[in-house]
């Protein structure tokens, strides 16, 4: 008896103990999946079903297509799709860090760096002007580039005027003594059609009428523009060709809105060169504009250069430095440069999305000036970014590795064409708006080729033509998705055609071809064969793409500073 009562009061020992430990399993289990629901509505990342590129933490619009987005997949581990995970002991063997990025201070240097390029000194500049009107028989000046002295032969020309002054001079001559101020009217005239000297005497002498003059310069320098040809006509005024006085060229540089302040005209600057990368010049900035470029928040500040060595040549990429100036702004965000994997195209930098277990993520940015060893990031970033600054190319591999994102792994899309893949959408088109958009092709050209001549106001003219079109297109027979892409290329014509700044205009043309290209993408029966032309250096190294009638690149977006940067990669027939 005495041995079931030992027994029984174990049993009951042991259901106490079991209440004591598990008896809350199931509202710790509860509370434990509302917590891990509540996370997972927390961490629901919202995409584009088009552009998978778009990712957001909340539901709305696309902001390319304007269609609804759509819960973005997660791995089993409630990951975005974009996301990887690495181990802290991989971490910490790596020795990977991290920095929550912010403004930055003062760099220990105290080095402003910042990027250029060669131009002409226009204050050195000077044309050739026709100063009576004729036709170019034989033209001497051929090609951009050649150097041109004063007093040079230049042309011939036939005119009809020279003509008939050539006859008023000699029988001015033959009346000398007795009306001398007629001859002397009549020189005055040849002598300023720039005709003097042993061209008159001759004339005077042997009383033949030339048929053909020559003309010489009166400017010395490199022609840095030909603005006719040989057969052309010619009118008084009007320019024959442009030159410049390559003894001085100007240095121009952007400084950020945050830095005007401590920038200042005769400040000295070194300057550096790719080409010549053992050489440093010294000079003092000669100007500093008074205007910001409300597009960039910029100011353009320039260095005048002597260049009697021929080092410099207008377009080449310069850097410059300016000592005892805080490169970091009061606004900019910097980062290391080690945070920073440039591929040549794009700069990317990897986030810290999560800390248990750790969550990376790449992100692409938009660098700006250097400094030292660090960077302005002009977008991508903000405040409070956690990003990885030591062991980058580590945490690239293992995004490789796990099939994610990465410096050498672009999206699908991307590495199918090289442009945004809204290219390819397939839409649904009426034939009424199919013939309407394929009447609309000849004032694109237009606009492209005012692009590509950087004419703005023939931009504007020609954005104003399309939107009026445009705007007399029903749009009750496309579908949601194709009233979008019309309406924002409309929106951007409107943008473009009240611009009267290039690069404003150009920014633009960027998002008007990302709204256009699908559209003509989907139209059938065209005539003529339409190229789809990329430049990988446009809006800001990321690459742009334009329509062009001919397979000739001729660039829109850069005009003659890259007149050939691009390639076709697609044609629409």
């Amino acid at each position: 008896m005495k041995k079931y009562i030992i027994y029984f009061g174990l049993l009951l020992v042991g259901l106490l103990l079991g209440f004591v430990f598990f008896g809350n399993t199931s509202d710790d289990d509860t509370s434990v999946t509302k917590e891990n629901h509540n996370h997972s509505e927390e961490s629901q990342q919202w995409t584009c079903s088009m552009h998978p590129q778009i990712m957001q933490p909340e539901p709305g619009d696309c902001p390319i297509c304007g269609m609804d987005l759509i819960p973005a997949e997660t791995t089993a581990d409630g990951l975005a799709a974009d996301q990887f995970t690495m181990t802290k002991n991989a971490m910490a063997l790596a020795n990977i860090q991290t920095t929550v990025v912010g403004s930055a201070d003062t760099a220990e240097d105290d080095m402003l760096t910042l990027s250029g390029k060669i131009m002409e000194n226009e204050e050195a500049t000077a044309i050739q002007p026709a100063h009576f009107n004729g036709r170019i028989e034989r033209l001497y000046v051929n090609t951009v580039g050649e150097t041109v002295k004063k007093g040079q032969a230049v042309a011939t020309i036939y005119s009809p005027e020279l003509v008939s002054a050539q006859q008023e001079l000699i029988t001015a001559y033959r009346l000398k003594e007795s009306q001398p101020k007629l001859y002397e009217a009549v020189r005055k005239k040849l002598h300023n059609w720039k005709i003097h000297g042993p061209q008159l005497d001759k004339i005077e002498r042997t009383g033949e009428v030339q048929t053909y003059f020559t003309i010489y310069s009166h400017v010395s320098g490199v022609v840095t523009e030909l603005l006719v040809k040989e057969g052309a006509h010619i009118m008084d005024g009007k320019p024959i060709f442009r030159v410049s006085n390559l003894n001085t060229v100007w240095a121009s540089f952007d400084v950020y809105e945050g830095q005007i302040s401590q920038i200042d005209k005769d400040q000295p600057i070194t300057i550096t060169t790719n080409a010549y990368p053992n050489k440093e010049f010294t000079a003092k900035l000669s100007f500093v504009d008074p205007l910001l470029n409300t597009q960039t928040r910029t100011v353009s500040v320039r260095a005048t250069l002597n260049n009697s060595e021929g080092y410099f040549k207008p377009g080449m990429f310069v850097s410059g430095k300016i000592k005892g100036v805080d490169p970091s702004g009061s606004l900019q965000v910097t980062v290391p440069s080690s945070a920073v994997l440039w591929t040549g195209e794009r700069s990317l930098i990897y986030i810290k999305t999560g800390t248990n277990p750790p969550t990376f993520q790449m992100r692409e940015v938009t660098l700006g000036a250097k400094s030292g060893d660090t960077y302005i990031i002009t977008d991508g970033l903000v405040s409070g970014d956690e990003i990885v600054t030591n062991g980058t190319f580590t945490v690239d591999a293992a995004a490789q590795l796990q099939g994610k994102k990465s410096m050498m792994n672009r999206n699908k899309v991307e590495t199918e064409i090289e442009m945004e893949d809204e290219t390819m959408k397939v839409m649904e088109l009426s034939e009424s708006f199919q013939k309407k958009l394929k009447n609309m092709l000849p004032d694109y050209f237009s606009m492209k080729d005012a692009f590509v001549n950087s004419n703005a106001l023939k931009v504007s003219q020609f954005a104003t033509e399309l939107k009026a079109k445009l705007g007399k297109i029903v749009l009750t027979d496309l579908g949601t998705m194709e009233q979008s892409h019309v309406k924002k290329t409309n929106q951007l014509l409107g943008i473009i055609s009240e611009s009267n700044d290039l690069e404003n205009q150009r920014s633009h043309f960027v998002r008007l071809n990302e709204t256009m290209i699908p559209l003509l993408k989907n139209v059938k029966g065209i005539s003529e064969i339409i190229f789809i032309q990329k430049c990988p250096m446009a809006n800001t190294n990321k690459g742009a793409s334009w329509l062009s009638n001919k397979q000739e690149i001729r660039n829109p977006y850069f005009g003659e500073a890259m007149m050939t940067c691009g390639s076709v990669i697609d044609s629409i027939q």
